[in-house]
């Protein structure tokens, strides 16, 4: 009886090869977990993973790391009040002028809305 030979491959990568290709390249892993109970969404994590190297995250628009980030302080956080604030007003004034364009328009269809 003669034994058939095993197959092997006939390159081998080792550790490294596998991931200076994983980083030259950039891998992405997408998931969702989701909990239910009784067709009630009860959680829901959604889970974006990137391994790439730094050279290849540049290139495609990653830079967060370079970014300071900011503590919230007191003084920002009156900034935002007070764009808050603008922001209100301005709602308020474009509400006014479309009260203003509703009313005109239902003058103009002889309809008085006082009535």
């Amino acid at each position: 009886m003669t034994r058939a030979a095993l197959p092997s491959a006939t390159s081998s990568s080792s550790i490294a090869d596998i991931l200076e290709r994983v980083l030259d390249k950039g891998v992405v892993i997408a998931g969702d977990i989701r909990v239910k109970l009784v067709d009630i969404e009860l959680l829901t994590i959604q889970v974006r993973l990137v391994v790439c190297s730094i050279e290849k995250a540049k290139e495609i628009g990653m830079d967060w790391w370079n970014v300071k980030l900011q503590k919230e302080t007191p003084s920002a956080l009156a900034g935002i009040g007070e764009q808050a604030a603008m922001l209100a007003s301005r709602l308020e004034s474009i509400e006014e002028k479309l009260d203003n364009i509703d009313r005109v328009a239902l003058q103009r269809g002889g309809v008085d809305e006082r009535a």
